[in-house]
């Protein structure tokens, strides 16, 4: 008989089993076999119930985290859902994406050895075993008011903040440039990591609970923010930031290197059926430049679409890598080679690319954020051979250029300013217009955009003299 208030030490984490190798590396549809209910409650049983739950505080939405645990121990898995979704608008996408590792898996008490809890599969399995099972948010108490709220961009921040506002009884109305909602979620991220059906599901989520959607539609072309501030109450802006980050070296403009965003948009609208052709590196000898969760994506995107090689490049080393250990490790399993204290300096070629000249690295002192510097080791120069370059640097903002004719500053790199005040949390400039997620930030987590985009609706509702529910709505 198990001791319920020991039974990490019988239990171990237990992870849900992966689709073999040979398998998921040949197409694009998620890797990971959902819990069944008992090992659900048997994981989440591992959860200690800490009286100070640091997982709860490494989480950037703050989830409920213990509590819902239980609820699942329990098997009360509708009551859950709900609790899951006081504090994050997209349980089930954060489930898959988060880096949990480095987030509330990493914080868990049981980390330190015995293996943490499975947080993630489990936020993951609330949502869509609930909906499987019938459960629909309970917008009983809600009574409607007579606001409506723009909100520019159906991405993460976008859609936080739509079902933090449609909550508390106003109208969102959500515009996007793109025919689907989710922007990252949808075409930037690989179905193999989020299948766009469970994007799509939650489209029908948020219109049966009243958030209308205007698709197809730009900003600024097709509908002006003046018609949006006359129009609306309130409008917010969560519409990313999208500018690649180069790297600064000759031979970025050759034929054959490419931005990453550009390529895995490509992919995906092929998956969706969207576009007929996408950038193929099949047979070819790919490289990849950045250790991020998008170089991940770029490495086991090549691999699925049949490259002869994929060797990922990062010029600190392996622990200090700011990817998703999780992702790194698949990347590992599916073929993808990494170098690592490597930085390119150039990538050469006549016509077409042919490689990437690098040089080694070692870290140095601390820079002025507290990270080791990189410091090139001299004479170690060597050229890796390539018939295709992904530049994975990371993205910057995207300010728009009607920005300033509404009356919206921005920082000198481009991120919109918002206020400080905590009663008007993510207020622009312009008082009518509320904005968060990476255009304010700068190219973050999913989460963290959920988190602004919630926020941002707290100030809205309070701009609207509109009470929050509770502490997370």
């Amino acid at each position: 008989m198990i001791d319920k208030t020991l039974q990490f030490l019988d239990i171990p984490r237990t992870d849900p089993e992966k689709f073999p190798v040979e398998v998921r590396s040949k197409d694009f549809r998620e890797i990971y076999v959902s819990f069944d209910p008992k090992s659900a409650s048997q994981q989440a049983g591992r959860c200690l119930g800490c009286g100070n739950p640091f997982c709860e505080w490494k989480c950037p939405v703050h989830n409920y985290i213990p509590n819902w645990l239980k609820l699942i121990e329990e098997g009360r898995l509708f009551e859950a859902a709900e609790l899951s979704h006081e504090t994050n608008s997209l349980p089930e996408i954060c489930g898959r994406i988060c880096p949990q590792d480095r987030l509330c898996e990493g914080a868990c008490t049981l980390n330190d050895g015995l293996g943490a809890v499975t947080i993630g599969s489990i936020e993951k399995y609330i949502t869509d075993e609930a909906l499987k099972a019938g459960w629909k948010p309970d917008l009983s108490h809600v009574r409607a008011t007579p606001y409506r709220v723009a909100v520019v961009g159906a991405g993460p921040a976008g859609l936080a903040c739509a079902d933090v506002l449609v909550r508390h009884g106003v109208k969102p109305v959500v515009y996007d440039r793109y025919a689907r909602i989710g922007g990252l979620l949808t075409f930037g991220i690989p179905p193999f990591k989020l299948e766009k059906e469970v994007v799509e599901r939650r489209r029908e989520l948020m219109e049966g609970m009243g958030v209308e959607f205007r698709l197809g539609v730009e900003i600024g072309l097709d509908v002006t923010l003046e018609h949006l501030t006359a129009e609306y109450d309130a409008v917010f802006l969560g519409m990313g930031a999208y500018t690649a980050v180069k790297g600064g070296f000759p031979g970025e403009e050759l034929p054959g290197v490419h931005a990453a965003l550009p390529y895995l948009i490509s992919n995906i609208n092929r998956e969706l059926g969207l576009a007929p052709e996408r950038i193929d590196f099949a047979g070819q000898r790919v490289v990849v430049l950045g250790g991020g969760d998008t170089s991940m994506d770029c490495n086991r995107t090549a691999i699925r679409q049949g490259a002869q090689s994929v060797t990922c490049l990062y010029r600190r080393d392996e622990d200090n890598m700011p990817g998703s250990k999780r992702d790194y490790k698949n990347s590992r399993e599916e073929g993808v080679e990494f170098l690592f204290n490597r930085q390119p300096v150039g990538i050469i070629g006549k016509d077409r690319v042919e490689g990437v000249r690098v040089v080694e690295t070692r870290l140095g002192p601390p820079g002025l954020r507290g990270r080791r510097t990189v410091e090139p080791i001299p004479g170690s120069e060597s050229i890796i051979a390539a018939d295709a370059v992904l530049i994975a640097f990371g993205f910057s903002a995207s300010p728009a250029p009607w920005f300033s004719s509404a009356g919206i500053d921005c920082h000198a790199d481009g991120r919109v300013r918002v206020a400080q005040d905590p009663t008007r949390p993510f207020q622009t400039t312009n008082p009518k217009v509320y904005a968060g997620g990476d255009m304010v930030r700068g190219s973050d987590l999913v989460v963290t955009a959920v988190f602004e985009g919630r926020e941002a609706a707290r100030g809205i509702l309070s701009s609207l003299g509109l009470a929050l529910a509770s502490r997370a709505a």
